[in-house]
């Protein structure tokens, strides 16, 4: 059947992992999107040459049309993994993974190259799907909130080493030695995966492929206020991550600020302080509620916005160093307050149609944020002026989103049974 009843969400799986263990995979699952992004920063100006290409800004098309197929790739993987387990699905996406790091390896172009990069978006989403779904079979409520929160300051690691990383891989054999690396981590996750996490869901909750039983989930989904209203709140707040991660290496390695090599160095401080976000969403909400926290993120994010284009206005969009860097990454950590909270709501309703919900989220949230972080990003102009604009524009939209969701209510807690709000 296509509906589960709330009475058996927990799944009952033998030789799971310890919660730590769970936490540090689920993390990786999620992580592995966030490296294969982030490694590839540093090589931007050497991509630009190797393929003579003349504008600038179209280096950000690596990140932007990975994020684009990324999205459209989760519309699969949820309705595949409620069909025949989560899996096979994962592993399947894997192996597409693999297949477009191996042609990025290869390429021999620049719109070859932009290929292999939809082609590991199409594969990742599958990790970025199952993780949500993996975590929704297991959890629910303020618990979800808080694993969620864990996975999200474990995964937040990677971007503080990532660039780095890709550094050093550029200097030791060039732009296909990253590739190369993000096979070995996509090979390494196969691998535990495969080893240590049993099937999650139960065989009496698969159903056989029913294109009306998808239209059904999906109908419920977008029809559900509280999913589809937090759902639209991911997506705004993900374009203004996705803007950021776009235009940090023309404004912090080279155009605005120059800090070459020590662009790394930057890019994971603010990361860090992402990963402190979680941290003090996932002790805090179990006792204060997704609702408390997720609110209280979202007004700081659109505040320190306004403050931070006050401060590019100011300073003909070149403010001082230490300026930018700590509004923004003020501004990223309440951004960690908001989203994994934002993303339990969403999936709090739907424990019934939890694969295909998490994959219409995903794809949603992801493809929303990915638009609206290129039309920020491609929108550079040698000053940090349109990335903090694009923040207060697409903050203060949210903040309307959510007032609509809750009924023009914030801060209020939901008492309804098993609600984490």
């Amino acid at each position: 059947m296509l509906l589960r009843t709330a009475s058996s969400q927990e799944p009952q799986t033998r030789n799971e992992p310890p919660f730590g263990e769970f936490v540090a995979l689920v993390a990786l699952m999620m992580g592995l999107t966030s490296f294969a992004i982030d490694n590839l920063l540093p090589a931007f100006d050497v991509l630009r040459a190797a393929f003579a290409v003349a504008d600038p800004n179209h280096a950000q098309l690596t990140v932007y049309v990975y994020m684009i197929a990324f999205a459209l790739g989760q519309f699969v993987y949820g309705p595949v993994s409620d069909m025949i387990g989560r899996r096979p699905a994962l592993l399947a996406g894997l192996v597409i993974f693999a297949a477009g790091c191996v042609l990025a390896i290869a390429a021999t172009s620049f719109s070859l190259l932009l290929a292999a990069r939809a082609i590991q978006g199409v594969g990742s989403a599958a990790a970025r799907v199952l993780a949500v779904t993996i975590v929704r079979d297991r959890f629910v409520g303020r618990d979800m909130a808080r694993v969620m929160s864990l996975t999200m300051m474990v995964f937040l690691i990677v971007p503080i080493f990532a660039p780095a990383i890709g550094s050093l891989l550029l200097a030791l054999g060039g732009w296909r030695t990253i590739f190369a690396a993000t096979l070995g981590l996509g090979v390494l996750l196969a691998a535990w995966f495969g080893w240590r996490m049993p099937e999650t869901l139960h065989p009496e909750h698969r159903f056989p492929f029913s294109l009306a039983q998808v239209v059904k989930a999906l109908r419920l989904t977008v029809t559900t206020r509280v999913s589809i209203g937090y759902a639209t709140g991911v997506g705004l707040m993900m374009g203004c991550l996705m803007a950021y991660i776009g235009s940090a290496q023309q404004i912090l390695e080279t155009s605005v600020y120059g800090l070459g090599p020590v662009f790394s160095l930057y890019f994971g401080v603010i990361a860090a302080l992402m990963g402190v976000g979680s941290l003090v969403n996932s002790r805090l909400v179990r006792r204060l509620g997704m609702r408390r926290m997720g609110h209280a993120g979202l007004c700081g994010f659109a505040f320190v916005a306004a403050v931070q284009l006050a401060g590019a206005l100011a300073f003909g969009g070149h403010p001082p160093l230490a300026w930018f860097v700590s509004t923004v990454a003020l501004n990223l950590m309440l951004f960690s307050l908001t989203v994994p909270n934002f993303n339990a709501l969403a999936m709090e309703p739907l424990g019934t149609v939890a694969g295909t919900a998490s994959s219409f989220i995903g794809a949603y949230t992801t493809l929303f944020g990915a638009l609206c972080g290129l039309a920020v990003g491609q929108a550079f102009n040698g000053t940090v002026i349109p990335l903090a604009a694009g923040f207060v524009i697409l903050s203060a939209a949210c903040v309307a989103v959510v007032l609509w969701t809750e009924k023009g209510r914030l801060f209020v807690p939901r008492n309804t049974p098993g609600s984490g709000g």
